[in-house]
């Protein structure tokens, strides 16, 4: 309670020592200074006061500082009567104006305190928000992982398993009693075979996308003719495009990029890969490339059905498919973006069914 009280009496006491000290100082400096500089060194204090304490203690300050100003600077001296009207209108006016900038200050005080409220109210709203997002992201990440590894794990798994309990169920009959044919055999590694390739290329997948996002993908940079690179990734593509038409147009005399070309061939290839899977048998897939300023403009173009307009960034997130009954892991071309932009390009999609990316010449990263 004592503690409170000094708390609330401190602003006035200090008013009252602070006017002394300066009525004190002009007084005995008053054949150096006017009326005028006096006001203004009052009015300064009681300024002082208002935006530090607020308003209560500037009022009183002006108060006492008027009456300062009467007694000692404003004739006739050492009495609070004043001479002369023009002298009770400057008083007046003193004291109205003391009052008036104190109550402004300290106002001004008031609102600065609950601007900065506000700001910290809104930094911690935003900062709640921030982790609810990352929260519900995060939650939607582990929806997507536990769908890909059930169905893109599963489904192999499945054929592996049935593949390979069919064939040691045929192992353990007796000769006589065998059915599967050398053919049928056959078959059933092949699936197993196919099923665990497809395992692995999901498994590498994610160790390179997991490498992707750590920023632990590094680049192996050479000076690399496109050609070369396209020439790769088709020749990789051979037999996924099989039932496709592939054409090529390439804008002649194009200068060498300085890429990992391993990497842009795997986009390319990893395109061409989304064209057959969205594209119709017998369709054509369009292979584009020419300059931009200093830029090198790819394009990958099928006849498939596209991508609508509200999916086109979607479909570039780890473990999205557009369409839930084609076969993929849908990381392909959250792979495909992270390797562009490793090399300082972007990509998008444009028409529907044209993917496009572009690289730059210069690139230093």
């Amino acid at each position: 309670m004592k503690t409170r009280l000094l708390k609330i009496l401190f602003p006035y006491a200090l008013a009252v020592i602070g006017i002394t000290i300066l009525t004190a100082g002009m007084f005995a400096l008053e054949s150096h200074i006017n009326p005028i500089t006096v006001a203004l060194i009052f009015l300064l204090f009681v300024l002082f006061l208002a935006t530090v304490f607020g308003s209560k203690p500037a009022i009183s300050c002006a108060v006492l500082a008027m009456l300062c100003f009467n007694f000692f600077f404003l004739p006739p001296i050492g009495t609070f009567t004043i001479s002369e009207t023009e002298n009770l209108i400057a008083l007046f006016a003193f004291l109205m104006v003391a009052i008036t900038a104190g109550h402004l200050s300290a106002k001004a005080k008031r609102r600065a305190e609950e601007a900065e409220r506000l700001y910290h109210e809104l930094q911690d709203a935003f900062e709640k928000a921030s982790r609810a997002e990352a929260l519900k992201q995060s939650e939607k990440l582990k929806s997507a992982l536990l769908d890909a590894v059930t169905h893109d794990l599963r489904t192999p798994l499945t054929s592996i398993k049935a593949s390979v309990t069919m064939l040691i169920e045929e192992h353990a009959q007796d000769p006589i009693h065998v059915t599967l044919e050398r053919e049928g055999r056959g078959e059933l590694l092949e699936v197993i075979n196919e099923e665990t390739d497809r395992l692995n290329d999901f498994i590498e997948s994610m160790v390179e996308l997991a490498r992707i996002e750590a920023g632990e993908f590094s680049l192996r940079k050479t000076q690399s003719e496109i050609e070369e690179i396209i020439s790769n990734a088709l020749q990789r593509a051979e037999n996924l495009t099989a039932n496709h038409q592939v054409k090529i147009n390439i804008e002649e005399n194009l200068p060498t990029l300085s890429v990992d070309s391993k990497a842009i061939a795997e986009v390319v290839y990893n395109l061409l890969d989304n064209a057959v899977k969205y594209s119709p048998k017998n369709s054509t897939i369009v292979i584009g490339a020419k300059r931009i300023d200093d830029k090198i403009r790819f394009s990958v173009e099928d006849e498939g059905k596209g991508i609508a307009e509200a999916e086109r960034e979607k479909v570039f997130q780890k473990f999205y498919r557009a369409d839930k009954n084609t076969k993929g892991f849908g990381m392909g071309l959250a792979i495909v973006r992270g390797i562009v932009e490793a090399h300082g390009g972007s990509i998008w999609i444009e028409n529907r069914s044209r993917f496009v990316f572009d690289l730059p010449l210069n690139f230093d990263g």
